[in-house]
């Protein structure tokens, strides 16, 4: 028989023969954990790895950020109200009825967005022509403002200013300015007839920058406007996001330096003796977003020796859609004769 005091001799050796089989548990649990986490860590580090090697390769797909990923989830968004927008639009075009301008919602005043912007492009000393516009359809004072807030038609004399700043044609203009208050003042264009080209340019640009419009029209300051039936036309034209309407024509190609028409790029034009099509000069329009087209890129847009040229340039190889329109065409094409649009 053993004695009490081998039974506790007994079971303290039972308790620390436990305490090591506990701690090799322990042990080898953190072990486990251990070796598992490396595993996943390794697997981690070759993913990463392989799309890193993918991304140089050009086999795998670039990594976007989380700011990159909302902007496409948004613009997913807005594209799928867009079409629907649209299938709206055809739906109501047709059961006959007609389109109105946008609107936009500032708190609890709701201003609807201008028809157009028109620029007229004039020049120093050409004050008897910008008063005859206003007198036969633009408008001054009231006039000009009942026009902007009634019909949705914003008009413009557009002008840089002269090589000799501040001189007497620009103090001019300011002056017929501040009693008009119907100029646009290009102050970062010299006015020099090889510049119109540019002043087109500018004025597409600031216009799109300044008013939020749904069409931005380029007039000459001898082209007098059936206003009224100019904005029905451009109603006709408000289901197309990207137009570009005007008298469209193709014209030749003048190399001779003395000519009147001379093209200093004119090796640049395919056969040398006709331009691609494009919109006459003395009238034409485009839509909001082709302005802004402009506008973003105008310091990379080439110009021509003529502004029409050079318009119908900067939208080849764009998915816009030309509108060859009758009612922009000049009356009459003879030298000093008015032009009648509309």
């Amino acid at each position: 028989m053993l004695s009490r005091g081998s039974n506790a001799r007994l079971s303290g050796m039972a308790f620390r023969s436990r305490i090591p089989t506990l701690l090799l548990s322990m042990f080898a649990t953190f072990a486990s954990i251990y070796v598992a986490g490396r595993l996943w860590q390794d697997a981690q580090n070759r993913v990463y790895l392989i799309e890193e090697l993918d991304k140089i390769t050009g086999q795998g797909h670039s990594a976007i950020s989380v700011d990159d990923t909302l902007k496409i989830i948004a613009c997913r968004e807005q594209q799928k109200k867009l079409a629907a927008l649209e299938m709206e639009l055809a739906a109501a075009v047709q059961k006959g009825f007609t389109s109105t301008r946008s609107t936009e919602t500032n708190g609890t005043h709701t201003k609807k967005r201008p028809l157009v912007v028109i620029g007229i492009l004039t020049r120093f000393g050409r004050n008897n022509n910008r008063d005859a516009i206003r007198k036969a359809w633009m408008g001054s004072g009231g006039a000009l403002k009942n026009l902007e807030n009634q019909k949705g038609i914003i008009a413009r004399f557009v002008i840089g200013r002269s090589a000799n700043r501040g001189d007497q044609f620009d103090q001019a203009i300011d002056s017929e300015n501040r009693k008009t208050n119907d100029f646009m003042i290009l102050d970062d264009h010299v006015e020099a007839p090889e510049e119109y080209s540019k002043k087109a340019k500018l004025f597409f640009a600031h216009a799109a920058e300044k008013w939020d419009a749904e069409f931005y029209a380029k007039v000459n300051d001898d082209v007098f406007l059936n206003i009224d039936a100019f904005g029905a036309t451009l109603a006709t034209h408000m289901d197309k996001p990207r137009v570009y309407i005007g008298c469209m024509k193709s014209g030749e190609v003048f190399s001779e330096p003395g000519h009147k028409w001379y093209e200093p790029d004119w090796w640049k034009f395919g056969d040398k003796r006709s331009y691609f099509r494009h919109a006459s000069g003395e009238l034409y329009v485009i839509s909001q977003a082709l302005a802004k087209f402009i506008m973003i890129n105008r310091a990379i847009l080439r110009t021509y020796a003529h502004d029409d040229v050079s318009a119908g340039s900067w939208f080849i190889g764009l998915d816009v859609k030309h509108v060859d329109e009758a009612k922009f065409c000049c009356s009459s094409w003879s030298s000093g004769a008015v032009c009648a649009g509309v």
